[in-house]
């Protein structure tokens, strides 16, 4: 099966990128080194494609009260122009996917799936949506190119960046996780102040014939701000040094958000325009497993010699004794020392506790630490 390219595709060849399949598309890995790359977004500034991932427009007058039983998050008390993290579960509260959905609509939301996850959600999306009468499911994920500027720069390279007019409000006045209306050469684009890498930034939702003309546009931009293009390697990194989860290692079928640490985003007390409690899908699951006593609890390990962890890696006692598993890790090169997500037995859950990971048939030592093992000053 062929790889689908992304609308920038001859941008990131003349850019030299060296591109990999990932979810079906032909993405760029990397343009120059990971570690520049990372660096780059740290420090200045880094620009991102990620047309890869799936668009969804939910729209119609019971838009609002259909995500609030489809996904497992509040999003009828969602803000005109607001975003909001949250996920899709099964009836048995597995995670078929986490998502971000933005109500740039007074009655229609956006939903941003992961890419591997796009068809999935799509046909759940329009599975659930049999319940109600006015609702509409639609994907735009073919027509939609989408864009991230991020980094301590961005804000300056976004003010700098000829024919980007902001057409809804003033960009740097916005707040994290909003969203506001703009042009590109006289065209709509959705602005939002969302990201995968810890740092300030903004993603650009256009449509796709317009994204070459965009991507160049930043980069003349950011000639002068630090900017660099980077790709797939470098944006794992710098959300493993943030703590954020990635589908597929920290979320899947097997887990459910309060595994991941992540049960707040789950609203038992949503409730319908009437006052009666939401029965949204996996209700009974998460309740029971809310008060449950938790099997495993995902934590962040230091690692205190110089061999990382990997995804899939054993986590051990000092002694070898198995506890749980790595879902991803790498060097950090930010703190300079490897740092790894994984999930753990909750009683050797808590900061400072020595851990080991099995690195190849040789036992390295870790400490547990909070998350995120990065946060950028405010």
């Amino acid at each position: 099966m062929t790889d689908t390219l992304s609308p920038l595709h001859d941008e990131h060849v003349a850019l030299g990128a060296a591109l990999t399949s990932f979810a079906g598309w032909q993405m760029p890995l990397r343009y120059t080194s990971d570690l520049a790359e990372h660096v780059a977004v740290r420090t200045a500034a880094g620009l991102f494609d990620l047309s890869h991932m799936g668009e969804i427009r939910v729209g119609g007058p019971d838009a609002a009260a259909f995500l609030d039983y489809a996904l497992v998050g509040n999003l009828s008390a969602l803000r005109f122009q607001g975003a909001r993290y949250t996920m899709i579960c099964a009836p048995d509260g597995g995670v078929v996917d986490d998502l971000i959905v933005y109500r740039d609509l007074e009655d229609a939301f956006l939903v941003v799936a992961n890419a591997s996850n796009h068809a999935v959600v799509l046909g759940e999306l329009r599975a659930r949506a049999a319940k109600f009468e006015d609702v509409t499911v639609e994907d735009r994920s073919p027509q939609t190119a989408l864009i991230a500027v991020q980094g301590p720069n961005a804000l300056d390279i976004v003010h700098a960046t000829e024919g980007l007019e902001e057409t809804g409000g003033d960009i740097g006045a916005s707040k994290y996780y909003a969203c506001l209306p703009a042009t590109f050469q006289g065209e709509p684009v959705l602005v939002a102040r969302t990201g995968y890498t810890g740092e300030d930034g903004f993603e650009f939702f256009l449509d796709a014939p317009l994204a070459p003309a965009l991507w160049r546009a930043f980069l003349a931009a950011g000639a002068d701000h630090g900017l660099v293009p980077a790709g797939l390697s470098a944006r794992d990194s710098l959300r493993l040094e943030a703590g954020m989860p990635l589908y597929g290692n920290e979320l899947d079928r097997s887990t459910t958000p309060h595994d991941a640490g992540l049960g707040r985003v789950v609203k038992l007390d949503k409730a319908t325009a009437d006052g009666d409690p939401v029965d949204f899908v996996g209700r009974a699951a998460l309740e029971a497993r809310d008060a449950a006593t938790p099997t495993k609890t995902l934590v962040g390990l230091e690692g205190l010699g110089r061999r990382a962890a990997r995804h899939g890696y054993p986590v051990t006692l000092p002694d070898g004794t198995a506890i749980g598993v790595v879902t991803s890790g790498a060097p950090s090169p930010t703190l300079g020392h490897p740092v790894a997500m994984a999930y753990v037995t909750p009683d050797q859950s808590e900061p400072g506790t020595e851990l080991a990971v099995d690195v190849r048939g040789r036992l390295e030592p870790v400490r547990v630490v909070p998350l995120p093992f990065y946060r950028r000053a405010r």
